[in-house]
């Protein structure tokens, strides 16, 4: 801050001296005493050759000027033509100025000289800016554009330790393990054992990659560089190879170190052969990032760490032992694991007696942690909405609720007609999901609007699941179906609604990766018909026409045989449809445990609940199947 201020007052001394220069008769008066003259004292001094020379101010017409014995003196004149003649015959030097004053003169000058200035100041600033991006500046000036935009970070300044990542023990305990490395290598080397260079984060977002990164920020006490791999590339073809150069040399100067890079894939995809457009400068990249990770000098002392959720995709020369020594796979967390995220989110939150965190991570297989952290951020909302205290369990099922269904439209005003439309189409997937096998039990059925669905059907699986059967993924079909199928036999194919065009969708996209990518289907075979990247060949030419068509045609006999078995369970249990039905017109939100009482042929009561009614059997289940969306 000083040294900008001495700069600033060099500058305004320079601008005022670069002024008075330009104004050398006025410089002759400063510092001089002056004498003040009446204007016949003036002119009678002009008459008798008293009067050396004059500096005359038209816009104030005032006069300075220096008499002969050297006394400066000052002077007004009225309107007087005829003075310049006096003057003249009489040999005084007559100087004419327009300004109001020295401050106006001054300005005048300023204004005449800023262009010129502004030059100077733009070339000085150009080449300091020079200066720094050759020094090694980060990004700065025009040769600074290849400098890394890494973000350095202390041990001190991150607040993340191992003891707020919960869910995921194993990759931890890999990460623990680099950080003891780092800290005491003289331990791991005493056998001939080397330090890893590399260590690659896979898992789908939101599970943990980059909380596992600011983790080792926080215990590894050695300097830790971040950096995003789309800031390696840029328009111009060698800038990213120059940024990771630049990378590693600071990294190299803070040895032991860590280092970053955060959705590595950004920069670090498969180099194409001759096959598709490449990318010059994005191989470049990956190149240097390859030569400084394990090329003729090594980084030693340097540890790679990188995050993805696409390691399909990454070079293979990236991957090979040597560079990334490590891939850790950060897996959805089990039961167990979610209960540990949820108490570790719950820290700052007051709850309620009522609220079981082993019964919530039960009732949320397939939840990330950050889906938990909204799931608990969601719930203190609710709860201070409400004016609440602290938060209980019933606001924890609303969050859920909220954050799988999406926001109750309560608002939204339906006909009785569609209504009615709607309770056969929800009752059509209950009922279908009840007598198909294997298939998710029924947690909820409403016909509340919520999102951009007039009515839904939510099933929550019993327990984490893995992989699934071809009978639970028929019967997923199957239900997805119950919708309209129910339209067809209670109203007639005439009147059929356009509620089911998402569940037309999901069946389609369920018997496709069926055939083709789970190799389900009998007369196709044991087959994947996706490239390397991940893609459906068919965009791509590398299936036959013929082999193409008969895709198509498993597709539609899979969906045809599961229509024809949907409509057969519901023209043969129409009256368990019906009495589904009339009940969720009377309640607009069933339970599972209603449902089957229903089916059962017991009475339940008539009365509608709380369309967020507090229930253990919510919480055991997991991520809802919601096959069931009746969109319009």
């Amino acid at each position: 801050m000083k040294k900008n201020t001495r700069n600033a007052l060099i500058w305004v001394g320079l601008v005022i001296f670069l002024c008075l220069l330009a104004n050398p008769f006025e410089n002759k008066f400063l510092g001089s005493e002056t004498k003040e003259l009446n204007y016949s004292s003036f002119m009678r001094a002009v008459s008798n050759g008293d009067v050396k020379e004059v500096l005359i101010r038209n816009s104030t017409s005032k006069i300075i000027g220096k008499l002969s014995n050297g006394i400066i003196f000052t002077s007004v004149t009225p309107i007087d033509l005829k003075m310049v003649d006096k003057l003249l015959d009489n040999n005084v030097e007559i100087v004419v100025d327009s300004g109001e004053s020295g401050f106006n003169s001054l300005l005048s000058q300023l204004l005449q000289w800023f262009p010129v200035l502004l030059l100077i100041g733009l070339l000085i600033y150009s080449s300091r800016q020079m200066q720094a991006g050759g020094k090694g500046g980060i990004g700065g000036g025009p040769l600074g554009i290849g400098k890394a935009k890494t973000k350095a970070f202390q041990s001190k300044k991150v607040n993340v330790t191992f003891a707020d990542v919960a869910g995921i023990d194993e990759a931890k305990q890999e990460l623990e393990e680099i950080v003891d490395f780092l800290k005491s290598p003289q331990k791991f080397q005493r056998l001939g054992g080397k330090i890893p260079r590399g260590v690659l984060l896979i898992g789908d977002p939101g599970n943990g990659k980059t909380l596992l990164a600011r983790a080792i920020a926080g215990e590894a006490g050695v300097p830790f560089f971040s950096i995003s791999g789309s800031e390696f590339v840029e328009v111009f073809v060698g800038v990213g190879a120059s940024r990771v150069r630049d990378m590693f040399e600071n990294a190299k100067k803070h040895s032991p170190c860590i280092v970053f890079i955060d959705e590595i894939d950004a920069v670090g995809r498969r180099r194409d052969a001759g096959f598709r457009v490449s990318n010059d400068e994005r191989e470049q990249t990956l190149n240097q990032l390859l030569v400084e990770m394990d090329g003729f000098e090594g980084s030693q002392g340097i540890i790679v760490l990188a995050a993805t959720n696409r390691p399909d995709v990454l070079d293979v020369a990236l991957l090979r032992p040597g560079r990334f020594d490590r891939r850790i796979t950060v897996q959805y967390p089990d039961m167990a694991g979610r209960e540990k995220i949820l108490a570790v989110h719950i820290k700052n939150v007051p709850l309620a007696p009522d609220v079981n965190l082993k019964t919530v991570a039960r009732g949320t297989p397939g939840f990330s942690g950050a889906e938990l952290a909204n799931l608990v951020n969601e719930a203190a909302l609710l709860a201070a909405k409400s004016n609440k205290l602290s938060v209980t369990m019933r606001d924890f099922e609303m969050a859920k609720d909220k954050l799988i269904m999406g926001a109750a439209r309560l608002s939204m005003s339906m006909t009785d007609d569609e209504k009615k439309f709607t309770a056969y189409h929800e009752a059509g997937h209950a009922l279908i999901a009840l007598f198909v096998p294997q298939c998710d039990p029924i947690h909820k059925v409403t016909i509340i609007p919520r999102g951009g669905a007039l009515g839904m059907v939510v099933r929550l699986p019993e327990k984490d699941k893995v992989s699934i059967s071809k009978t639970e993924v028929l019967s997923n079909i199957k239900v997805a179906m119950g919708g309209r199928v129910a339209e067809e036999v209670i109203f007639g194919e005439e009147n059929i609604t356009t509620g089911a065009s998402q569940d037309i969708k999901q069946a389609t996209e369920i018997a496709k990766k069926m055939i083709i990518r789970w190799g389900m289907s009998e007369s196709l075979g044991f087959r994947s018909f996706y490239d390397s990247d991940g893609y459906y060949m068919e965009a791509s030419d590398q299936i036959s026409q013929k082999t193409s068509e008969n895709i198509d045609s498993e597709i539609k006999c899979l969906l045809d045989a599961a229509y024809k078995e949907v409509k057969d369970i519901m023209i043969t249990n129409r009256d368990k449809l019906e009495a589904i039905a009339t009940k969720l017109i009377k309640k607009e939100t069933l339970t599972g445990a209603e449902v089957k009482k229903i089916i059962a042929g017991e009475d339940i009561d008539d009365e509608p609940e709380e369309e967020d009614d507090t229930s253990d059997s919510f919480f055991l289940g997991g991520l809802p199947n919601m096959s069931g969306k009746n969109n319009a």
